[in-house]
């Protein structure tokens, strides 16, 4: 085998490890690489020196990480060979880890502080050395453990509701109501709270007719998120093109539930559109379909055949917003699969919030926020993929100039199957 053939083959074998470069990584190195080649002018040599420096740079990550792993094997195999088993806590990967301890300090409220090597008993045991209770000190009961002196309720009498289940004379909210953010709960329905459709009733086993309503399924949102998309020109051209073009921006309406298109509802989105994207509109969607397939592999999504796609920038300042929504809510819509929406502005950013916000979803109503949810940030060049049934949302911008020119910018749309 010749040498060229060995560290081909030893290069592939690190490239599959996610502990030596990640997902995310990987992508990174793509359109850092991607975009390399596409600066105008730049001749062999340039070219040459600037291949060579990511080489470098990408061969002292991977060599570090490399001998880091390869240390810890022979640590491994030698505790093995001579029968010394490694502490669990450092074994286990960090990343299967779902709770941190609290630092000896940290005691929650009502705790019993514990003498060092005490053992916590469970409910009704009690250690050698303790005082018997007398017979008036309460012993908390669990849920549903009638304690004795109780009088049992007649049949009919209110009973208890566990948490999630609605109580009589409490109004389901509407689908398509807009949620609000865990800070203001108005309008949200929580995970386990009755929805009108999705949830089915169990008999109670404690004799008392009571429904116990299942929770519906949470659909997660999902998102994938690539940094450096464009090349620094490109995106430097498309910012000068959106400046050029301000007085052609349009207020941007909206899809009413009737299906009526051309609406506008301040209520519920604010903004301004520009339809024409000259030469850029190509640009972005080659790019798009370039890596689209590793998208769809990370959403779990089989490859479509893109029948169009619509794009258009989107320019929001002071104020403005986009209410929780769908992007394939309404029938004329409803062949969207994918949205992208990419970020792009002057620098230094001249505006705050604009955050887009992707909601976990009911799944017997994915209109209904869980009241859980995904941030991202604008950030410069960025690009943000997700499901078009994923519930999302603007929040609203601060620019403190109201210039046009300082506005959160994004060049977004949707690809059909």
């Amino acid at each position: 085998m010749m040498a060229k053939q060995i560290l081909d083959a030893f290069s592939e074998t690190l490239m599959q490890d996610e502990r030596i470069l990640s997902p995310r990584e990987r992508e990174l190195l793509m359109s850092i690489l991607q975009n390399s080649r596409a600066v105008p002018g730049s001749d062999l040599q340039t070219q040459s020196a600037v291949n060579a420096a990511i080489a470098r740079s990408v061969g002292e990550t991977v060599a570090q990480r490399a001998f880091t792993l390869l240390g810890s094997s022979i640590v491994e195999q030698i505790l093995a060979g001579s029968g010394i088993a490694a502490p669990a806590e450092e074994t286990m990967p960090a990343r299967l880890a779902h709770k941190s301890p609290q630092p000896p300090s940290e005691r929650k409220q009502g705790d019993v502080p514990q003498p060092p090597g005490a053992v916590p008993q469970p409910p009704g045991v009690r250690k050698p050395g303790d005082v018997p209770q007398p017979p008036s000190a309460p012993v908390p009961q669990p849920p549903g453990v009638r304690k004795p002196g109780d009088v049992p309720q007649p049949p009919g009498a209110p009973v208890p509701q566990p948490p999630g289940v609605r109580k009589p004379g409490v109004v389901p909210q509407p689908p398509g109501a807009v949620p609000q953010p865990p800070s203001a709960p108005q309008g949200l329905q929580p995970v386990g709270v009755e929805v009108q459709q999705g949830a089915r009733q169990s008999d109670a086993h404690s004799g008392g007719g009571v429904g116990v309503l299942e929770a519906p399924a949470v659909v997660r949102a999902r998102s994938v998120v690539l940094d450096e998309f464009l090349a620094p020109h490109e995106l430097d051209e498309l910012v000068a093109y959106a400046m050029q073009h301000e007085t052609e921006f349009q207020n941007s309406v909206v899809v009413s539930p009737s299906g009526e298109t051309g609406v506008m509802d301040y209520s519920h989105r604010r903004s301004r559109v520009l339809m024409d994207l000259g030469k850029h509109q190509e640009v972005i969607l080659e790019r798009v379909r370039r890596v689209l397939p590793r998208v769809l592999e990370q959403f779990g999504m089989e490859e479509f055949p893109v029948t169009h796609a619509e794009a258009q920038i989107t320019a929001s300042n002071d104020g403005d917003f986009f209410r929780a929504h769908s992007d394939d809510a309404q029938e004329m819509v409803a062949s969207r699969c994918i949205t992208f929406v990419y970020f792009f502005h002057r620098e230094p950013c001249p505006f705050e919030g604009g955050e887009l916000r992707l909601h976990d979803s009911l799944g017997s109503d994915r209109h209904v926020s869980t009241g859980s949810y995904q941030t991202i940030v604008p950030q410069q060049n960025q690009i943000v993929f997700f499901p078009c049934s994923v519930l999302h949302e603007i929040t609203a911008v601060e620019c403190s100039s109201q210039d046009f020119a300082d506005s959160r910018f994004t060049l977004n749309g949707w690809l059909h199957k």
